[in-house]
Order: C-alpha cells, then structure tokens, then sequence
C-alpha cells in the first residue's frame, strides 16, 4: 500500500487477482507449448490451489484450454482473437507486405518490433515463427537500442532496466556505456548489433517515427556479418529507411491519415521528419 499525504492509496478490490491472473498469461511468454498447475505455481511463487484457482477463472473464460489427454494448459482462443484484433487494429496486416519486399531485396530478415517493458516484441516480419519466442531484450539489440533512443511518453531510460545480462563477451552491461551507445545510436539514426546478442549475427535497426518524432515501431534487416558487411551497411541502411518511411505513413492511426478539413488520406510528406 502507497501513501499520498496523510490518505492512504489502496489498490481497487480484485486487483491483486487480476494482476495474478495477468502474470498467468504472461508465464507463457518464452514459448513454451503448454504448461502444469504445477509449473505455474512454481513460475509465479504461488501455491498451487491458489495457481488452480486462477487457471480454472481463466480457463472458463477461454483465456486458457487444457489438454485432455496430458491435463496441460496453453493460450486459449480468446487470447488469439485479442491477438487478431489488436494486430489489425495496429495496422501490422499492412506492414507485412512491405516487410516481405525489404527482406526479398535485401536478403536477409525484416522483422518490426515494438516496446513492451524491458523487452522489444517482434510483431511482424521474418521471425514470427511457431517455434521461435517473439521477445528481445533491449540492451543487446538492435531493435531494441531503437526503442529506449527514441522513447515514446511514459517509457523509461536505460537506467531503469533491470541487470543486464551478458549474452556474448560484446553485450554492453553497464547502464552507463548503453546510455552513451544510445547517444550515438540518435546521433546515426540506427542502431547496430554485431554479435552482441547472439554469435555470428549482425542487425542494423531504424526507428519508424511517429509525428512526435518518439519511435513507435522499431524496423532491422537481420543476417550474417558476411553478407550485412561494413561496406555494404550503408546500402543495407537505405534499404531500410525507405521501408520505415512507408511505414511511417501506412501504421498511423486511421484518424491520422486524413486531414481535418478534407477527410483525404494524409501525403507521406505529413510522416514524422528524419
């Protein structure tokens, strides 16, 4: 409980139930097909009847569907349908094409990412597969390095990430140096990976800016330092910038591609400057 002067702020009835059951949902985030009563339990340093509870509450409300034959859970049909909406809604169903021509002009893998707390989530583009997590964490990535440069209203700065984790002897680790990478990253205007999260993989990432200049996608072509060589980065980069510009236009809000007077769909000229 917080305070405010002397009046105690309470949470709202329920909250703590519904903050659980949202933790639930979340424990499904690394991919795995499908999880125990027990294995929830264990994520979430719960009890198990308390776990039970929460699985059955989300369970009738086809948040979650069990297995019949292992008695297992997975994310049920209502979670894929809030996916569905929110995905059209964002308008990613228009970036797809889009992405699909970078990546066929370039050669190497197109994915868009947006901010979801210390993570950026890759919602559209090559590596949105069954078998691959959609997750990133922001200080070893590309895209990642986008998103806390260019923070939209609300997000937090480096320094207020959890530890870093060193995936490769190249990850930065010290808030300190990945504040002075973002720097350099806003001074570019793109952001490089070169082995830092993960051996033999190089990404080059751009912001795809809002009109308020903040990024609200974060765009990279990803492959091998053999192909995105130093040489070639800065074609690799204009690749890149030309498909966020597109973007930049085709995911505003519907309301914003109109002019207030004439209803007409905005020119890409009105897309946030560079």
């Amino acid at each position: 409980m917080t305070t405010t002067g002397a009046e105690p702020v309470r949470p709202p009835a329920g909250a703590q139930a519904v903050r659980r059951a949202l933790d639930v949902l979340h424990s499904f985030h690394d991919n795995r097909p499908d999880l125990s009563v027990s294995d929830l339990a264990r994520r979430l340093g719960l009890s198990t009847s308390t776990a039970h509870r929460l699985v059955r509450t989300l369970l009738a409300a086809d948040f979650l569907e069990q297995d019949a034959r292992t008695a297992r859970y997975r994310l049920g049909p209502a979670v894929t349908e809030l996916g569905r909406l929110s995905y059209h809604q964002r308008g990613l169903h228009l970036a797809a094409p889009e992405l699909a021509d970078l990546a066929e002009r370039t050669g190497a893998t197109a994915d868009l990412a947006l901010r979801s707390g210390p993570y950026a989530v890759i919602v559209a583009g090559g590596s949105v597969t069954p078998k691959v997590g959609l997750r990133r964490p922001l200080h070893s990535t590309a895209l990642g390095k986008v998103l806390l440069a260019w923070p939209r209203a609300g997000e937090t700065g480096p320094l207020a990430l959890p530890p870093l984790h060193a995936f490769t002897d190249r990850t930065i680790v010290e808030p300190a140096a990945l504040a002075a990478e973002l720097a350099r990253v806003r001074e570019a205007g793109h952001a490089l990976n070169d082995g830092e999260s993960a051996r033999g993989v190089r990404t080059v990432a751009v912001p795809v800016l809002e009109r308020t200049g903040t990024a609200r996608f974060a765009l990279a072509v990803r492959a091998t330092p053999d192909l995105i060589t130093d040489a070639r980065l800065d074609w690799f980069l204009s690749r890149a910038h030309a498909c966020a510009r597109a973007l930049e236009v085709l995911l505003l809000p519907p309301a914003d591609r109109r002019t207030p007077e004439e209803g007409t769909a905005a020119a890409p000229e009105a897309a946030a400057p560079r």
